[in-house]
């Protein structure tokens, strides 16, 4: 009986110390985890590879979402202006090298005109009705419209039709801006809109 006593002794003696029995410790139970919302559990096993952007899925239906999005359309950028001034220095030599290209193009067509009237026999024709008209043995006989008609003649009357042109125009459009600029400053001038292309 002493050896049972020192046994009882030795061990922990907790709560049913004093109804004569001896207890045993227990496990504690772990405690559960606090989850912030419910996530399905994975099965264990080969994790699942993930499919590429633009893929097409196992089935062969595509996506709903396109693969290439579109670029979105840049806005039309509008600006108003007013021309409010012109300036007649600036409209004087724009309008001097203007008519003085409109001369030279004058001169050469007026060439290139008779050079074809020649070349394609109108002027035979114009001789043969006017002897027609005026008589063979008349006046129309010797009537030759070449020949009172040169080509110098022309390019003559031609240079000097486009030597007033250049001074009418130039001298025309300047007077034209210094009354554009008088009547704007009464109206405000006129309102031009931009946009981008």
């Amino acid at each position: 009986m002493p050896a049972i006593k020192e046994e009882i002794a030795t061990e922990p003696q907790t709560g049913s110390v004093a109804s004569g029995k001896s207890a045993v410790p227990r496990p504690a139970a772990p405690r559960p985890r606090p989850s912030s919302g419910a996530q399905p559990t994975r099965p264990q096993g080969r994790p699942q590879p993930r499919p590429q952007p633009g893929a097409r899925p196992a089935g062969g239906v595509r996506t709903g979402q396109p693969l290439v999005r579109p670029t979105p359309k840049a806005k039309v950028r509008k600006a108003r202006l007013l021309i409010s001034k012109v300036d007649p220095w600036s409209v004087l030599k724009m309008s001097f090298l203007l008519s003085v290209a409109l001369g030279i193009m004058l001169v050469v067509c007026a060439v290139t005109l008779w050079s074809m009237m020649d070349l394609t026999g109108i002027f035979d024709r114009v001789n043969d009705l006017a002897q027609q008209i005026l008589g063979a043995d008349g006046p129309g006989g010797s009537f030759q419209l070449e020949e009172m008609v040169t080509v110098g003649q022309i390019a003559s009357f031609a240079t000097i039709i486009a030597v007033v042109n250049v001074v009418l125009l130039t001298v025309l459009s300047m007077l034209a801006a210094v009354l554009y600029n008088l009547s704007a400053s009464l109206v405000g001038g006129i309102g031009v809109t931009l946009t981008d292309d």
